[in-house]
């Protein structure tokens, strides 16, 4: 199948699991096929989350800075006002990338309301997990530690400090930071309880988690050792912060990035008035949105769709969706994970020698395609077109030469069959997923770029992924005529940028195979 025109100049890269899927590599792919078009990316916007929401492209990693930054006819890579960003790290993603040869600064433009982090909600963030384990005595909800979900607090508890705070004069953004450090030190003193002596520590983990991130722009030269001590801004006092200190470093960054904020809304209208694409660029993934996954294992965003209108402040409109997911599923933190496989499995091994998060460095859980949950992200969230990825990490290798399981639905105790995701967590932990088992096949498929030079097993497995994913999305039996079905646009079989098979029969055709 030739690829199908866009519906939309407007594009939304969305997640349709539980995050993870490899959705940095979808933007440098939309850009190969409109380039040399009418309608090329001029825009690419990262549109929720901050620096907890890390994606790789062109064998870039990146936090906080857009994906569209590894394309050099991009013209523009913007924050929209629904993302959280802490100003220094901007600057210790920017710096070491212009440095490299990527142009950074010059196409930069953070939207006047995308809101500052800052150390205090790092901090929160700390004290929170602190609190879960010492004084509620549970297993830790497993943040990044990027003071994310205390960000947005702020949002909600309406003590918002914004970008366009840094176009003011000095004393304004003094008196909001010195307010919203003294509530961070009291909660964490007196709501979180945090002991004494773990005060100290939270500085120390802050540190040496960023001379970690850090450790090639040090190298290098680009920063100092000393920029990334978080124990300047510790007070003489426990639950105290150095005001001096904390109010200097974010004064200076943020002022240092005045030329690069603005109103994202008018140039995505300007954008659009004149015929060129914009992606919206989203972290973590349908699952994990606020309002529909599971709390606490959601993140403090909304991460589909409908986000992209809030975040770049522009009407609703059309807009062409593309699911980004994996040919099998992973989870990072203390979700309820049905499709889990054992540890002692063969594959199980595999793939966790691949599977560790972008932003944190953490050992991802891995488990068997899941087409409840993304059928239900069609069914409930909807998008045009799919990408999968990573076909190739299950091909049969050591030990490993079994089968591939997908679940096709959920099942109690009873022996109830659940066609869709319960909303209620406490009925989804007792279900246990229903399995239909595939034939794997042994050959390497890294260098293929044809559908058709597939093995004849690893094609039947994708049109199966692709079959159960409808039959959940559509499971009142009304489905779309054929042209309206969900295609498979792109299938990764391999982490390089040229391992991408993009001639995948339409949809209608594909779940025909055997």
């Amino acid at each position: 199948m030739s690829l199908t025109p866009f519906s939309s100049q407007l594009i939304a890269d969305v997640g349709i699991s539980l995050g993870d899927e490899g959705k940095g590599r979808l933007i440098p792919e939309i850009a190969d096929e409109l380039r040399g078009t009418s309608a090329p990316i001029s825009v690419v916007l990262k549109v929720n989350g901050g620096a907890n929401s890390g994606h790789t492209a062109g064998g870039i990693k990146l936090n906080l800075l857009p994906a569209g930054v590894v394309i050099k006819d991009v013209t523009h890579l913007c924050m929209g006002s629904g993302v959280v960003a802490d100003p220094r790290k901007i600057w210790w993603e920017a710096r070491p990338l212009e440095k490299k040869g990527y142009a950074i600064l010059d196409r930069l433009l953070i939207d006047e309301r995308t809101m500052v982090s800052d150390v205090t909600h790092r901090l929160l963030d700390l004290a929170w997990e602190d609190y879960r384990t010492h004084v509620l005595q549970e297993e830790p909800r497993g943040s990044t530690g990027r003071g994310i979900t205390p960000a947005y607090l702020d949002e909600v508890g309406q003590w918002q400090i914004t970008y366009t705070d840094f176009l003011g004069g000095p004393n304004y953004f003094a008196r909001k930071l010195a307010q919203r450090a003294d509530r961070a030190c009291r909660t964490i003193q007196h709501v979180c309880r945090v002991s004494p002596s773990a005060w100290p520590e939270f500085f120390e983990r802050l540190t040496a988690a960023e001379l970690r991130a850090n450790a090639e722009a040090i190298e290098l030269g680009i920063f100092a050792r000393e920029e990334f001590d978080f124990t300047r801004f510790r007070g003489p006092q426990p639950f105290t912060l150095n005001l001096d200190q904390l109010t200097a470093a974010y004064w200076q960054a943020g002022t240092a990035l005045a030329r690069n904020i603005g109103e994202v809304r008018e140039l995505i209208l300007r954008e659009v008035a004149a015929g060129r694409t914009i992606v919206g660029e989203f972290g973590q993934a349908y699952w994990l949105d606020k309002r529909h996954g599971f709390s606490p294992n959601v993140t403090a965003s909304h991460t589909y769709t409908p986000e992209f209108f809030e975040s770049a402040g522009v009407p609703v409109q059309r807009i062409h969706t593309i699911g980004v997911a994996k040919a099998y599923d992973t989870k990072v933190g203390t979700h309820t994970f049905l499709t889990q496989m054992d540890d002692a499995h063969p594959l199980a091994a595999l793939l966790k020698r691949l599977e560790f998060g972008t932003s944190t460095g953490r050992q991802r859980m891995v488990g068997w395609y899941d087409a409840v949950e993304k059928g239900d992200a069609l069914r409930y969230g909807g998008f045009q077109d799919l990408m999968i990825n990573k076909l190739d990490a299950l091909t049969h290798a050591g030990a490993w030469n079994g089968e591939l399981l997908i679940c096709t639905a959920y099942e109690d105790a009873a022996g109830k069959r659940h066609a869709h995701v319960p909303r209620n967590e406490a009925v989804r932990k007792t279900l246990r997923p229903v399995y239909t088992r595939h034939p794997g096949w042994s050959e390497d498929i890294s260098g293929v770029r044809t559908f058709g030079a597939l093995p004849l097993n690893a094609r039947r497995y994708v049109a199966a992924m692709m079959r159960s994913l409808l039959a959940v999305a559509y499971a009142d039996g009304v489905r779309p005529t054929a042209d309206k079905l969900p295609n498979l646009r792109y299938l990764g079989v391999g982490p390089e940028p040229s391992q991408i098979i993009k001639d995948i029969p339409a949809t209608a055709d594909l779940i025909k195979l055997g």
